[in-house]
């Protein structure tokens, strides 16, 4: 639904970086030089970003 603020295992802040990963893999880069490029080095954040759904659009069309 809506990206976390914060990585649920260590704390850091992901929820700010999720719109700038997806413009730059939409516009073609690989995901994983645009989180090394981000900072994101811990497997629990990269997670985080990566498996999430943005679903958002879909749920807002219910409403």
């Amino acid at each position: 639904m809506i990206i976390p603020v914060r990585c649920f295992t260590c704390g850091k802040v992901v929820g700010s970086a999720y719109p700038e990963y997806d413009k730059r893999v939409k516009m073609g880069e690989d995901a994983k030089s645009v989180l090394d490029e981000m900072g994101f080095e811990r497997y629990c954040c990269r997670r985080m970003i990566v498996a999430h759904a943005d679903l958002i659009a879909d749920i807002a069309k219910l409403g």
